[in-house]
């Protein structure tokens, strides 16, 4: 279990450090991404959703405010175009997070722990309660990303994965796109409180 917790804490540490950076640096802002998202939005509604759910998938290697990009989401694409290209954008960073752990993960799991011994025990925990941390992924930032690599890290099926990614990521994708849709710059409470509520709920 100790084996396990360590990698969780590596691999949180590392998202984290990027968002942190990013912050620090103003490379990329809240701010910043509802000014790209406008531009975009003045183009066309299909170059936002590709922007959006680009975004989103970026969270990958960058932590990106997700919550806050789902809710303007909402606000700019209306709730059920909001809606689908939020779950693209969360699937693909799921899969794509799965995909690039189980075919690299092995090596860096093998540095990370040395003993061949608490490397299995340390996979086969994972596979046993690994479901349950993926379920409760989104009750904080950088989390998702963190579960889904060790999910391919730890080769859990990626049936198992990917049902239990959507459980979690549908109602979330759907609360905040929805929340985005029905708040506007003059009343934004909608969002605020729905945005707190959910994080406070989970």
């Amino acid at each position: 279990m100790t084996a396990l917790i360590k990698v969780a804490l590596i691999l949180f540490t590392l998202f984290a450090s990027t968002f942190l950076l990013l912050n620090l640096t103003g490379i990329l802002t809240v701010e910043l991404i509802e000014q790209w998202l406008t531009q975009a939005k003045e183009l066309s509604p299909t170059y936002m959703g590709l922007f959006v759910i680009s975004l989103l998938f970026l969270d990958l290697f960058v932590a990106v405010p997700t919550l806050t990009v789902a809710i303007l989401a909402g606000y700019f694409l209306g709730h059920s175009y909001g809606f689908i290209a939020v779950l693209i954008g969360f699937s693909m960073a799921g899969m794509g997070g799965y995909c690039l752990s189980r075919w690299y993960g092995g090596k860096l799991l093998t540095v990370l722990i040395k003993d061949e011994q608490k490397r299995d025990e340390a996979i086969t925990m994972f596979q046993k309660h690994g479901l349950v941390t993926i379920l409760l992924s989104r009750a904080m930032p950088i989390l998702p990303e963190v579960s889904a690599c060790l999910a391919g890290m730890m080769k859990l099926r990626f049936r198992t994965f990917l049902s239990a990614w959507l459980v979690s990521t549908v109602p979330y994708a759907f609360i905040a796109t929805y929340a985005g849709s029905i708040s506007s710059i003059d009343n934004p409470k909608p969002a605020i409180f729905i945005a707190i509520g959910l994080s406070g709920l989970l």
